[in-house]
Parts: structure tokens; C-alpha cells; sequence
């Protein structure tokens, strides 16, 4: 039985505009994982397990940006500015749905 292994967020379809990014990227603004750290290679479990923790993390702010502290408002916009430009970039065009 193969295990299912991610690509990373910089491979990843639609620019990296996924669920599974989002939480990638979402450890970044906690510091999880290292910002350079793009997840190639992980398995599911892995994956799963970060989203477990970056699930914990928000907790105490709502899941909601706006309600994190300045540093960590800051890093979120940062970090979610660039994942669009490097989306557009690739291709990505936020008006598309999965259908189109």
C-alpha cells in the first residue's frame, strides 16, 4: 500500500490556493514550522497532524484574523499577500470556480 505524499505548497495546484496550503501557511504565521518549510514529501498523517495543531493555535482567537495580536496579524498579512501574488502568478484567478 503506497502512502500519499504531498507535493509542497509551491507545487501544489491553483497556485497553492488550497485547504491543505492554508494550513501550511497558517503554521507560518504561528511558527509551527519554519516559513521555509514547504511540506514536500509529508505524508497525510503529517498533514493531518499539522492541521491539528494549527487548529489548536487559533483557538484562542476565533479562527478569525482579526483577532490575533498585532505581531501575529501582521505576519498573516504578510504571508497570505504573498501566497496570492505568487497564485496570480502562476495562473491562479480567484473569479474561477472549480468548474471553470
Amino acid at each position: 500500500m503506497n502512502a500519499k505524499i504531498y507535493e509542497g505548497i509551491h507545487r501544489q495546484e491553483q497556485g497553492g490556493m488550497t485547504p491543505t496550503a492554508n494550513i501550511i501557511r497558517d503554521a507560518w504565521v504561528f511558527g509551527i514550522i519554519p516559513e521555509d518549510e514547504t511540506c514536500e514529501g509529508w505524508t497525510v498523517q503529517g498533514i493531518e497532524s499539522l492541521y491539528d495543531k494549527v487548529s489548536d493555535a487559533w483557538m484562542p482567537y476565533g479562527h478569525l484574523a482579526s483577532n490575533l495580536p498585532p505581531e501575529l496579524r501582521e505576519r498573516h498579512a504578510r504571508i497570505y499577500a504573498e501566497a496570492v501574488e505568487r497564485a496570480r502568478m502562476a495562473g491562479w484567478d480567484p473569479e474561477l470556480d472549480e468548474n471553470d
